[in-house]
């Protein structure tokens, strides 16, 4: 048996931007200070401020924080940050994790708006991320970043990403103007089927007007909605639309959304297919190649009564401060005397192995 760390997060620096390409520094993204708070940073995108940049976070507040929420989300900046792989590496081990799955922090909203902007930033954290990858000895896999306003760039960066370490594709719930299940996504899936490379939609959404429709009264911190309950809607529309059953070696994976929402979404399929002249069956998930992070909180109990056992994975949310994160998440599954150990050893192993297509 291993452990695999499924969602794990590299925090992307200036420095992140020295793999792209000598031609697209000129579409290299800025850090910018706010007029009203010079103290913090933004990223500039496409001459449009794109999310926080330099967040600077101590040891010591990273350990109040942890002592406030009762999880451990304390790690090395050098790790994080992944100025320093070896440390990174150093950690893993002593939380007792042999592979992470490396999935990026600024993409989860849309980044980039531009077609020949978004070419050339995803090419670069791609590289960035195969430079990692090789320096992790194959403990460290990643999903890749794609240009999908302009689908045959996406391709060429998902073959380059597949040969360098990449284990799955980084996507949203909402794509810009497309759903997941859209026609227009169809020659990216064969492509994908063919490199046995899983959609991995860790929460997001790439769609600017309802994240800030959503946000409204709450602010940007409200995730819940704009970001975490899309991916619910995304997964059960992808049920419904077929799109499983016209791509019958596509896998999709739904990250971060904790799992106890998979109960809710399979009681309403199971009163909902028969209407439309579908069979509901119980092993669903399995069925349609679909996995789910859960939470070391979550009831698991319950939630594998309906999911089944072979379609959870679990993550540390490695390098983020937010609810979904705890370091020893896998420690804390792998110690938890109520969970049979057939079934841990599947969330832990089997499963993720599977997702991600992996063969270590």
């Amino acid at each position: 048996m291993i452990t695999i760390d499924a969602d794990a997060h590299v925090v992307e620096t200036e420095r992140t931007w020295d793999f792209m390409e000598k031609p697209d520094q000129k579409y290299r993204p800025q850090v910018v200070s706010s007029p009203s708070e010079p103290s913090k940073y933004y990223w500039m995108v496409d001459g449009k401020i794109r999310g926080s940049a330099r967040q600077v976070v101590t040891a010591g507040q990273l350990d109040d924080l942890s002592s406030k929420i009762g999880r451990n989300i304390t790690t090395p900046r050098e790790a994080r940050e992944m100025e320093n792989v070896g440390v990174r590496v150093k950690h893993m081990d002593e939380l007792g994790v042999d592979v992470q799955v490396l999935h990026s922090t600024i993409f989860i909203r849309d980044f980039v708006s531009k077609p020949d902007s978004e070419i050339a930033i995803c090419n670069g954290w791609n590289r960035w991320l195969a430079d990692i990858w090789q320096q992790g000895g194959g403990r460290l896999r990643w999903t890749c970043v794609l240009p999908l306003r302009t689908m045959d760039h996406a391709i060429q960066q998902l073959r380059y990403s597949h040969e360098h370490g990449a284990c799955g594709v980084f996507m949203r719930a909402i794509e810009g103007e497309r759903v997941l299940h859209d026609p227009y996504f169809d020659p990216l899936y064969e492509e994908a089927v063919r490199l046995n490379m899983p959609m991995i939609v860790h929460i997001g959404n790439a769609n600017t007007y309802t994240s800030e429709l959503l946000s409204q009264f709450v602010g940007t911190g409200s995730t819940f909605w704009t970001i975490r309950l899309m991916t619910v809607g995304a997964c059960h529309s992808i049920i419904l639309s077929g799109l499983m059953d016209r791509f019958p070696g596509l896998r999709y994976g739904f990250v971060e959304a904790s799992s106890q929402w998979v109960p809710y979404m399979l009681a309403d399929l199971k009163r909902r297919l028969p209407g439309l002249g579908k069979q509901y069956r119980p092993d669903l998930l399995k069925q349609q190649r679909l996995y789910v992070t859960m939470q070391s909180d979550d009831d698991i109990d319950y939630v594998v009564k309906w999911a089944g056992e072979d379609n959870l994975v679990i993550g540390t949310d490695y390098g983020h401060t937010d609810q979904s994160s705890e370091i020893e998440a896998l420690r804390a599954l792998r110690q938890n005397e109520q969970i049979e150990p057939r079934v841990v050893e599947k969330i832990l192993d089997h499963n993720p192995r599977a997702l991600y297509g992996l063969s270590v």
